[in-house]
């Protein structure tokens, strides 16, 4: 479970968020607003990194902020630019890399890392290198990477940011199908048509929180 308990954050004199106070139990939920309404800062805020100014931010009890070894065990966070992310010569060895705090052997940590890569249509790029996959093929190699932990929450700011229509709907259809509770801050509002509960933000307040269709009706009100 997630809960925000008046939460409020501010860079330096500029509050970016204010008073923010939700619980989200559901599976799929997408923080969507302007740029600058505070949707990035208040999805960073899951994972600690973010720390608010005021109130806070829970995950299963536990405080980001305090407790943040824990949390990040919980929590997989997926960023814009997959270039960010990739941080191995190989897309095996950045995948097998994550789980280089586990049990695991060498051997074991490779054979996971080439198992999930195949199930998310990577099968044979283990070897690959990883900055020369196509933009899409990136987005994915991240996405396995925090999945490849296992966590509970995948929080995912602006990921089909840098991706053709095409990729973009294939990575949102590989978010609906995982068993995590996933959270999606996005401009792409046609993505959302499945997903449980939007989330809108301007000026660092929730001025809307339904479903898909009416949250999205008071967005397009909002900037239109």
């Amino acid at each position: 479970m997630i809960e925000f308990d008046g939460l409020g954050h501010s860079y330096g004199d500029r509050r970016v968020l204010s008073g923010v106070t939700l619980r989200l139990p559901e599976r799929r939920v997408a923080f969507v607003g302007a740029n600058g309404s505070g949707k990035s800062t208040l999805a960073r805020t899951i994972n600690g990194l973010v720390h608010p100014t005021e109130g806070r931010a829970l995950v299963d009890g536990l405080d980001p902020a305090r407790d943040g070894r824990a949390v990040r065990r919980r929590v997989g966070f997926v960023f814009s630019n997959p270039d960010s992310q990739i941080v191995m010569p190989t897309a095996g060895e950045d995948v097998a890399f994550s789980l280089r705090r586990t049990t695991l052997s060498k051997k074991e940590r490779a054979a996971r890392a080439a198992e999930l890569l195949a199930e998310f249509g990577l099968d044979g790029y283990a070897d690959h290198p990883a900055h020369y996959l196509s933009g899409g093929q990136k987005q994915l190699l991240a996405l396995c990477a925090m999945l490849v932990t296992e966590p509970d929450v995948l929080v995912c700011d602006e990921p089909t940011t840098l991706l053709d229509l095409r990729n973009k709907r294939q990575f949102v259809h590989r978010l609906e199908a995982l068993r995590q509770q996933v959270v999606l801050v996005t401009h792409d509002l046609d993505l959302l048509e499945r997903f449980d509960r939007v989330i809108v933000l301007d000026e660092g307040h929730v001025v809307a929180d339904d479903r898909p269709e009416p949250a999205l009706r008071h967005y397009r009100k909002l900037v239109g």
